[in-house]
Parts: structure tokens; C-alpha cells; sequence
């Protein structure tokens, strides 16, 4: 005969098709969408459905087949790792997702409590089965939360490289010119870029002249400014000419304060007149 917890895991796995759809459905009644989100939401909705069956079954299988904490935790674990990736893929925002903690809460224990009430089962029985559901339910909680931290963190880096790949654009101009127009603040995590890219882009374009152009720059600071000017000494030495245009009054300023002398560098007024230079 089934001993109380291995009955309740019992009990659970045959009926967790049931305790996953009421908790989907009290859980989705709370969530406002427009007609266009409840759209989208239909086309997976049953995926939903069946991640929360998956969960519920955890459970069902820790108290039913006696499974050590051990191996307990790594079913969980593996369902929030998994799941917290795929909340984040959806665009759900982190607290949101967490609110199912309390309904998954709720429910099992409403479903524990009327089974434990109609067989009887004694105080020691309904500790025993508290002392599996409830650390199974905060490790389900930390693993969902740092797989979506995570993954959220893995997107903020591809995008930051990818900006940082995009703000580096030379553009060929003909077979040995090209033009690097910079837009936007330039920090110094974005100048080393610069250092690196530019340096690479000039030698894979074979270039021997190269126009930096500042009109789209708002602000550098003078280590910034600093960084700048070590890239075209580095261009310099590998044989590729540069000419600056563009440099704002707050720029030239940063410039005067490094004691860098216009007459190291070549500027011109704008894009054309750099251009002439070149014999374009």
C-alpha cells in the first residue's frame, strides 16, 4: 500500500492535466493583452499549457517514486533553465513570469490539502510532503530567475556588439579611399573598438587614404580624444593617410587641451573638401 506522500504523488500525476489547466486558466485571467497579443498568445498557448503539466508532473514523480532531493532538484532545475530561456524568447518581462510561482503554490497545496483531509493522514505526513514540494517550488524560482537573467544578459551583449560592429562602419569610396563617418558619443570602450576595427577594416580594404569624419559626434572627452589621435598615428604607420573633418568647437577645444597642434593633423572644414584632397 502507498505510504501518504507517495499517494499524494500519486494523485498528482493523475491528475496534473487538471491542476495545469486550472492554474492557466486562473493565471491568464489576470493578464491583459490586446486582441493582437491574444492572437499571437493562441499559437502558443497549449505550449504553455503543457510546460506547466511538465512541472506539475515533477512534483507528482518526487513524492510518487521517492526520488532523492538530488535527483528531485535536477528535474527542476533542467524545466526552469529551460522555460526561463524560453519566457525571456517570448519578450515577458521577469516579474510576470514569477507571479506563476504563487498559483503553482496554491494549487498544489489546495489539491495536498483536500487529499491529506479525505485520507487522514497525520501531521508527520503533511510535514514530510511540505518538505519535498516547497524547496522543489524555490529551486524551480532561483533557476527560472538566472536562466532569464541570463539569457537577458546574452542579448544585451550580442546587441552591444553589434552596435559596437555597426559604429565602425569605412565605407570604400574607390580602391584605395574610404571614409569612417562616426556618429553619435564615443566612450572609451567604443574607442579601443575603434582601434581595433579601424586598424583591421583599413588593411582588409587595402587603403591608403582614410576620412574620419566628427560632424556627427556629439561629445569626447579627452581620453577619448586621445584614443582617437593614437588611431590615426597607427594608421599612419601602417601607410594610410587620414584626413579629419567635421570637428565641432567643444572638439577642437578637447583637442587644444591635449596639446595636440592642427598642424600634426590633416583637417578640413567638411566632407567635400576632404574629398578634393583625394582627387575625388
Amino acid at each position: 500500500m502507498s505510504n501518504g506522500p507517495q499517494l499524494i504523488g500519486e494523485l498528482i500525476l493523475q491528475h496534473k492535466n487538471k491542476i495545469a489547466q486550472q492554474i492557466h486558466d486562473e493565471r491568464m485571467a489576470q493578464v491583459q493583452m490586446t486582441s493582437a497579443q491574444n492572437l499571437d498568445f493562441q499559437k502558443i498557448e497549449q505550449h504553455v499549457i503543457d510546460t506547466r503539466v511538465k512541472f506539475i508532473q515533477i512534483f507528482g514523480e518526487s513524492l510518487a517514486e521517492q526520488l532523492d532531493s538530488h535527483t528531485s532538484s535536477n528535474k527542476i532545475k533542467k524545466w526552469a533553465e529551460e522555460n526561463g530561456n524560453y519566457f525571456f524568447s517570448l519578450g515577458a518581462d521577469l516579474d510576470e513570469s514569477l507571479k506563476d510561482t504563487s498559483f503553482y503554490r496554491d494549487y498544489l497545496w489546495k489539491f495536498i490539502r483536500h487529499h491529506s483531509i479525505k485520507n487522514q493522514f497525520s501531521a508527520e505526513t503533511i510535514f514530510k510532503i511540505r518538505a519535498i514540494i516547497d524547496p522543489l517550488l524555490d529551486t524551480a524560482v532561483y533557476h527560472f530567475g538566472h536562466s532569464y537573467v541570463t539569457s537577458l544578459q546574452q542579448s544585451l551583449e550580442s546587441a552591444r556588439t553589434s552596435y559596437l560592429a555597426l559604429s565602425v562602419p569605412v565605407v570604400p569610396l574607390g580602391p584605395s579611399t574610404g571614409i569612417l563617418p562616426l556618429l553619435g558619443a564615443i566612450d572609451t570602450e567604443r574607442a579601443h573598438y575603434l582601434m581595433e576595427e579601424t586598424l583591421s577594416q583599413a588593411e582588409k580594404l587595402h587603403l591608403d587614404h582614410l576620412i574620419i569624419d566628427l560632424s556627427g559626434v556629439s561629445t569626447i572627452d579627452t581620453m577619448v580624444a586621445n584614443q582617437l589621435f593614437r588611431i590615426i598615428e597607427s594608421l599612419d604607420l601602417i601607410g594610410v593617410e587620414t584626413i579629419i573633418t567635421g570637428i565641432r568647437p567643444e572638439i577642437s577645444h578637447t583637442m587644444v587641451s591635449l596639446g595636440l597642434k592642427p598642424s600634426h593633423l590633416k583637417v578640413k572644414g567638411n566632407l567635400q573638401q576632404a574629398l578634393k584632397e583625394f582627387n575625388f
